[in-house]
Parts: structure tokens; sequence; C-alpha cells
């Protein structure tokens, strides 16, 4: 593959096993981008698969899973299929962001050419609860377009694609990321480098210190993230809320139990 680097980390002892294609029928290629993908690698691990972690990373310092580590890109579809063909790999296991929907789309071309099973590990999504204030847009571009004038948000979709937001020169807030932002920012607009989880208390203090109108999130689902919309609720704050693109079917399973289920232990597909 094009660009990629395998390593080991210095703190994966006992995670890989010797010459694991010998006798681990089951190699899972996992493509690790959320909080879920290293529990998972720990997880099949544990149950004596041969598992090799991609991370083609956005974060700089990303937490590493146990077993092999792969980083860096694969140079698309292509080289994707050619690094399972030689490394014979059984299972690939897209364990992405909802939203990484191109990576997803090559995993599931490269399967289909390698003859590899996919599995694909995705959260399930939010769903508006009683009280929510939800206004539901396609993208990024729509996100923006959505916020009244003189609207003061909070950002919580990353740091990529702020162009939209930064070009309303009306609308002023924050933006939360976990890396810090190359750009220069308009008048207005201040950064806030935190990880997840945050606390209840913490997201309502923050909207509440900032006079926040409006929350503006991707769709990510799961409960690391979940306490802003909570606290939006509490607030009365309208949230814009970004759906998840569409990805192509396939087999796909929302916890770590069930990645676990479905390959069983070493001994073949569950």
């Amino acid at each position: 593959g094009a660009g990629g680097l395998d390593v080991d980390p210095p703190d994966a002892a006992g995670g890989e096993i010797e010459h694991g294609w010998s006798v681990v029928l089951v190699w899972c290629s996992i493509l690790g981008g959320t909080n879920e993908a290293r529990a998972i690698a720990e997880r099949l691990v544990g149950l004596g698969h041969n598992v090799t972690a991609s991370l083609a990373g956005v974060t700089t310092s990303p937490l590493l899973p146990l077993g092999k580590l792969r980083v860096g890109g694969f140079g698309g579809v292509g080289g994707l299929a050619e690094y399972m063909s030689a490394h014979d790999v059984d299972v690939l296991l897209d364990a992405t962001h909802p939203f990484a929907a191109t990576m997803s789309q090559h995993a599931f071309v490269a399967a289909q050419i390698g003859g590899c099973r996919l599995l694909r590990f995705e959260r399930v999504a939010w769903v508006p609860r009683a009280g929510d204030r939800w206004i539901d847009v396609a993208s990024l571009a729509e996100a923006a377009a959505a916020l009244p004038k003189h609207a003061v948000a909070l950002l919580t979709t990353g740091r990529k694609d702020l162009g939209p937001f930064m070009a309303r020169l009306d609308v002023s807030g924050l933006i939360r990321t976990v890396e810090p932002i190359a750009e220069t920012l308009p008048a207005g607009w201040r950064i806030i480098l935190d990880r997840p989880p945050q606390s209840l208390e913490g997201e309502m203090a923050l909207m509440r210190d900032n006079k926040v109108s409006h929350l503006v999130t991707k769709n990510a689902g799961g409960d690391r993230t979940r306490a802003k919309l909570e606290a939006a609720r509490l607030l009365g704050l309208p949230v814009v809320m970004v759906r998840r693109p569409v990805k192509p079917h396939c087999e796909t399973v929302s916890t770590i139990e069930e990645v676990a289920m479905r390959l069983g232990t070493s001994g073949g597909f569950g």
C-alpha cells in the first residue's frame, strides 16, 4: 500500500501472535478511527485473532490499540485490496467514524475485489428525545445556512470544513476540537481544545458562560459525546444536527459484543 508503515507498538506485549496466520484462521484488519476501534482490537486479540489495526491519523497522538499497527493510508481502493491479498486477510472490519464515507466506500469495494468478508462497526445514531429542538440538515454547508443572524454557535463538527461557518460574518461562537486549527479565524470565533468525554455539568456551564444560542454537531452516535445534547435540551437550545452520509450496505454491528460474537474465537467465523 502507498505510504503505510507497519509497526509494533511498544506496549503491545502479548498482543501479537507469533506466526499467527499459520494457527489463526481469522485475521482482521481493522480500519480504526473511533474510540471503540481500540476496544475491539483488544477484545479480538484476547479471543486469539491476529489483529492488524490501521490508523490513517486525523489526530497526531492517537491512543494506540493492541495487536499489529499500521500507520498511514493504503493508497485508495487498489492499495487496500493489494494489502489484504498480500497479508491473507480474512475479515476487513470497518470501525471508522460514521462520517468517514470515503474510507467505508473504499473498504466495501476492496472487500469485493479481494473476496474478503466485510464487517462494519457503527454506533447507533442519536435520535431526538422529548424536549429536543433539532434542526435536521444534510451537510455542514446546510448547517451553517441554518444558523440565524447573530447566533452564537458551539461547533463540535471537527476542525475540517469550517469554511461555510467562517463565511457567516453575522455569526460567532466556539469551535471545539481535539487538534489545533492552523488557519486564522474571523473575529468572534474562539477555539477550545478538548478530548471527549465531557460531563453534563461542564457542557451546561460552557454553553451558559459563553451565551451559546445553537449547538452544531454531526450525528456521531454513542455515549462519549452525548452530554452536549442533554445540556442543550435542558437549556432549551436548538441543535443543528448533520445527518450521517449513506454508506454501502454490508454486514453491520453496533456493539463490541456483537463483533466478538460474529467473529467468534480463533477457531473460525463464530
